[in-house]
């Protein structure tokens, strides 16, 4: 059996093809109100992820709370923009 035969390091972190894909993203969650459904989920993910540099966005409704994934920090005033243009409000980003 040949040594160093796992992906994994003597750290014990693995690695693997897309892990540098996320390197430098800038995780940032959202507060935003009157969002009930599935479809308001949609509805927010799909309006915030049209934003440059949004590489992924996950909303809840059932806790109001949108996060997402960018190249670097967002402008809130895109975010409120897009939030708005669904149909919902952004309170601001969620401490």
């Amino acid at each position: 059996m040949a040594e160093n035969s796992s992906c994994c390091t003597s750290e014990e972190s693995c690695h693997s093809g897309d892990t540098d894909a996320q390197v430098g993203a800038v995780t940032t969650t959202y507060r935003v109100s009157g969002m009930t459904c599935g479809h308001c989920e949609g509805a927010v993910s799909s309006e915030i992820s049209e934003i440059t540099g949004v590489s992924s966005v996950q909303a809840v409704a059932a806790t109001g709370l949108v996060t997402v994934v960018s190249q670097a920090p967002l402008d809130d005033e895109a975010v409120r923009a897009a939030v708005d243009e669904a149909g919902y409000e952004l309170v601001g980003q969620a401490a």
